[in-house]
């Protein structure tokens, strides 16, 4: 693995275990955004926060706290995983912006201002009308780039996403979607969203959930280097990097929480979800953390140079974090 670029993966949910850990072991994996909360309010969050620490204790041979990227450094030379804690929604900080400091104090680096639905904050993509940032959102904007938690505006809608990305003083982060004109779903990002955010400095993590596939599990490792190729001369290729999506090892039952949480009584799901909505099958290229490799040979049949394809896999990421997660 000696040869192999420093790996960062934008964001994973799995099913956390001592198997998982070692995976990201043996795929070389320096640093995982790992989400911690979709619907869970601030207390709930926290027994989050205690479980991973009691994770870092037990699996202290892989895996680490990875809060600065000094900490993900570190974890490379030592041949662990830096764990990165992110939310997926807005709800740990309730409706008390004072909690977004308190919510980095312990760990937090990256926040969703929206899930699927409409938040306090933005618009989820599901919505049918996008009014944009609340007043709120601005509120929580400032003080999320004062304190270095990143925006993240992988589940939000295009107007919302726009506005975050114009009113945000720091460069924000879409940590996991791909381009809508090369697979239409509507997680997915529209080209203007894409351009506003590389010329912002921001950054896009490429999924490999197969929803946001051409093909879905059946797009090909080819197919998706491709996509990132076109999406470099979009961006530029000091915007792009990998955020993987995996849900490794979750059973279906989670899919409700993740979708529905508690504010609806009836299967709620969106794109997909009516005639599979549980997990889809993975690409057989991408299953878990020792695929990497795949992405790297990849990049390279794409035509990606060695610094290009480092870049891709985790020195933007990299280059990101030590921007962004502390005060201005």
């Amino acid at each position: 693995m000696a040869d192999r670029p420093l790996i960062i993966d934008g964001l994973q949910y799995g099913n956390w275990s001592e198997e998982i850990f070692a995976q990201m072991h043996t795929g070389g994996v320096s640093a995982v955004h790992a989400t911690i909360c979709y619907h869970e309010n601030f207390r709930e969050t926290v027994a989050n926060i205690e479980r991973w620490n009691r994770w870092f204790e037990r699996y202290a041979r892989h895996i680490t706290p990875g809060r600065t990227a000094a900490d993900v450094r570190r974890a490379h030379a030592e041949g662990r995983t830096a764990i990165v804690f992110g939310f997926q929604n807005c709800s740990p900080i309730e409706d008390d912006i004072g909690l977004i400091e308190i919510v980095h104090t312990l760990g937090a680096r990256f926040m969703q201002l929206s899930y699927n639905n409409q938040s306090l904050l933005a618009t989820g993509c599901y919505e049918a009308e996008d009014p944009g940032i609340t007043r709120f959102g601005r509120q929580a904007i400032a003080e999320m780039n004062r304190v270095g938690l990143v925006i993240d505006m992988s589940h939000s809608a295009e107007r919302s996403t726009l506005e975050a990305i114009e009113l945000s003083e720091r460069p924000i982060a879409i940590t996991h979607a791909n381009p809508a004109s090369w697979h239409p779903a509507r997680r997915n990002k529209s080209d203007d969203v894409l351009r506003a955010l590389g010329e912002s400095g921001g950054m896009l993590g490429f999924s490999t959930y197969p929803h946001h596939l051409r093909a879905g599990g059946n797009c090909t490792v080819d197919e998706f280097c491709a996509m990132i190729a076109d999406t470099a001369e979009l961006m530029g290729i000091d915007h792009i990097g990998i955020g993987s999506d995996l849900c490794q090892n979750q059973p279906d039952s989670v899919v409700e929480w993740m979708r529905v949480g508690r504010w609806s009584k009836e299967a709620d799901y969106g794109e997909g979800s009516a005639d599979n909505p549980g997990f889809p099958p993975q690409p057989p290229w991408f299953g878990d953390n020792t695929d990497f490799v795949n992405l790297i040979d990849g990049l390279t049949a794409a035509g990606f140079g060695a610094e290009e394809t480092a870049k891709v896999m985790g020195g933007n990421w990299l280059s990101f974090f030590e921007r962004s997660f502390g005060p201005v």
